[in-house]
């Protein structure tokens, strides 16, 4: 029976502290849109009547434009149109760009709320300190998105849109550094699913003649619409060099669609659609100097499989050799030695390079001798197998360190995990299948899906036993908590 040690990046056992709050009002209300509540919806309504409708399905993100509404807000409801309006999405991840300083990274606004003419967005403010937690290319300042105009100017149009409660994670980036914008992209891929959404927020070429921005963004939506990075990277660096006269630039928010694409161009089934497109000068007539703005959706049609939905972790016989070569050589050097080995990962599948969790486990003749495992590291998967190892053979309270006398008797299994999916309820758990994790308060537990199988218990059993024995809320604790499931590939030595 596993009795596991449960690191996550969440925290969840350190002591709480309450948080403060602060709410962000808005910046631009009176300058982008209307300040008052009454003329806002007035406006909302007379540009969705104007929209293009919804025109396909599985719409898990869009790129819509963050200008004033007199401008490009036709076009913003058209993308806007394109999500579910009566879905109930559980996150709405915002990504803008900032306008008004450049820094290493991402700011993602966790102090509070925000506030608009039309009443408050709420911030899923546990969700974007755990972001800010995984990795330093994030941070919680909140004082780049106090005067920005990227996120907030997109909130009315999902509050008018959407019919259900939905919460949003407010990002803003300050670089266009390929590097870190990959770097951002690992951290949020997890967070691509059925269930949520992202909103990506960009105007396209600014201030060229009407005709050079028809011709320049119908180039740039190719290369996007072909959903790859590189390709967006070629061509803008194309369009700089043709020298075409007023241009500032062919995409304000590159950084945020050239770090979607670092998160979607591995999808396959996904795609790109163009919904609508107009320049600034088709509401101003003046043809001299203008704007231009798409609308654009990125969907599955129901044949791709999102990177948080994946519930099924591929991993090839090299992979898992590779995994075991370096739990077997870690814990061998570091029993004997006190040394962490160095890795050689130029030989490693993409697929140990994605950031992933998983448990180490050790036994002697079938019986646990250790065991510890992460949930949302944000490291790759490999790197995760050489700590666990470490971890599992010196730090598993119940047991004393391994002793260099122990290692030839000891096998090791690894489990590795698919993200974890939030379940309404119990019913909605695959016994055998499913590992589960659960929380009520700061208490926590989980189990792995083999727990199951090696104990022959029944559902309820699994449930009462990781409540009481794990989480320490009782044996029918389970039915107030929070639950999530996950599953594993679980393989070992023989």
């Amino acid at each position: 029976m596993f009795n596991m040690v449960l690191f996550s990046n969440c925290n969840s056992q350190d002591k709480p502290v309450k948080p403060t709050s602060v709410d962000r009002y808005p910046s631009y209300a009176g300058q982008f849109y209307p300040a008052d509540s009454v003329k806002l919806l007035a406006s909302l309504k007379e540009m969705f009547a104007k929209a293009a409708p919804k025109s396909t399905d599985s719409v898990f993100a869009i790129i819509s434009p963050h200008a004033g509404y007199i401008y490009s807000g036709v076009v913003a409801a058209s993308a806007f149109n394109q999500l579910d309006a009566n879905k109930e999405y559980k996150t709405i991840f915002v990504i803008g760009v900032s306008h008004h300083a450049w820094f290493d990274g991402a700011c993602v606004y966790n102090k509070g709320n925000y506030i608009t003419p039309l009443g408050t967005v709420e911030v899923d403010t546990a969700l974007a300190s755990q972001i800010v937690k995984t990795d330093k290319v994030f941070q919680c300042s909140t004082d780049y998105q106090i005067n920005e105009h990227s996120i907030e100017v997109q909130l009315p149009f999902l509050q008018y849109h959407l019919k259900k409660k939905f919460k949003i994670v407010p990002i803003l980036l300050g670089t266009d550094n390929p590097a870190l914008c990959k770097k951002m992209a690992e951290v949020l891929r997890p967070y691509m699913n059925s269930e949520n959404a992202f909103v990506i927020s960009t105007d396209f070429s600014h201030y060229p003649k009407y005709a050079d921005a028809n011709a320049n963004d119908k180039e740039t939506v190719a290369a996007i619409c072909k959903n790859s990075a590189a390709e967006l990277i070629k061509v803008i660096g194309a369009n700089e060099n043709k020298k075409i006269p007023e241009l500032l630039t062919s995409l304000c928010g590159y950084d945020a669609v050239l770090t979607f694409l670092y998160m979607t161009e591995k999808i396959k089934g996904a795609t790109i659609k163009e919904i609508e497109y107009k320049n600034s000068g088709d509401a101003t007539k003046d043809s001299s100097k203008v704007v231009g703005y798409w609308a654009l959706a990125f969907h599955t049609n129901g044949k791709a499989v999102l990177p948080g939905d994946n519930a099924e972790f591929v991993l090839t016989a090299k992979d898992k050799s590779d995994l075991l070569n370096i739990a077997r050589t870690t814990l061998n050097s570091f029993i004997k030695d006190k040394k962490i080995p160095l890795i050689d990962s130029s030989g490693f599948s993409e697929t140990i390079r994605q950031n992933c969790g998983a448990f180490v486990t050790l036994k002697i003749k079938g019986e646990l001798r250790g065991c510890i495992g992460m949930f949302m590291p944000g490291e790759p998967l490999y790197k995760v197998v050489q700590k666990m190892a470490i971890s599992s053979s010196t730090q598993d309270y119940r047991f004393n360190a391994v002793t260099r006398d122990e290692l030839d008797s000891i096998t090791i299994e690894i489990s590795v995990l698919s993200p974890l999916k939030k379940i309404n309820s119990a019913e909605d758990f695959v016994l055998g299948k499913q590992g589960i994790y659960m929380k009520k308060g700061t208490a926590t537990g989980t189990f792995l899906p083999q727990v199951a199988t090696e104990t022959g218990w029944t559902k309820e059993e699994f449930l009462g036993h990781c409540a009481k024995d794990k989480a320490g809320i009782g044996w029918e604790g389970w039915k107030t908590a929070e639950l999530w499931v996950y599953t594993a590939v679980v393989f070992g030595e023989k």
